[in-house]
């Protein structure tokens, strides 16, 4: 059974992979989006992004690298670009979430940046596997 399952392997990868980027891509858009689409400022939220790493006492421009490795991270991960590197870069992130933001508040609020910390672990891992753009580019 083993060796039947082990042919669906680049399957999971690239499942898990999506997801990934899927969630850090929407979560990204929305700390980069303006607020007001046609009337707000184009940086508002980094803007604001900034102001609540800064708010918890860290330094405000990790706001925007934050958000923006979200962002370009999800992408990156949702087409299989750059995967290992956008998967260390989103572990990362996901582990500043854990310790700095949802860790205090019990295991329910960490149980999301958990997950995604784990996923990145294991695109970093494993890989972008074969349905990725980093194989047709020769990158991995």
């Amino acid at each position: 059974m083993s060796r039947w399952l082990n042919r669906f392997q680049p399957w999971g990868l690239l499942i898990l992979r999506v997801a990934l980027g899927a969630s850090m891509f929407y979560h990204g858009w929305l700390k980069v989006a303006p607020s007001g689409v046609l009337h707000g400022h184009p940086f508002a939220g980094l803007q604001r992004s900034a102001h609540f790493v800064a708010a918890l006492g860290l330094p405000g421009w990790l706001g925007y690298v934050s958000a923006l490795t979200e962002f370009l991270g999800g992408f990156c991960l949702l087409i299989g670009l750059l995967t290992r590197l956008f998967g260390f870069l989103v572990s990362i992130n996901m582990l500043v979430a854990i310790f700095a933001v949802t860790i205090h508040r019990g295991y329910s609020t960490s149980e999301l940046p958990i997950a995604l910390f784990s996923m990145a672990l294991m695109v970093l891992f494993a890989g972008p596997g074969k349905l990725a753009a980093d194989r047709r580019l020769g990158l991995s």
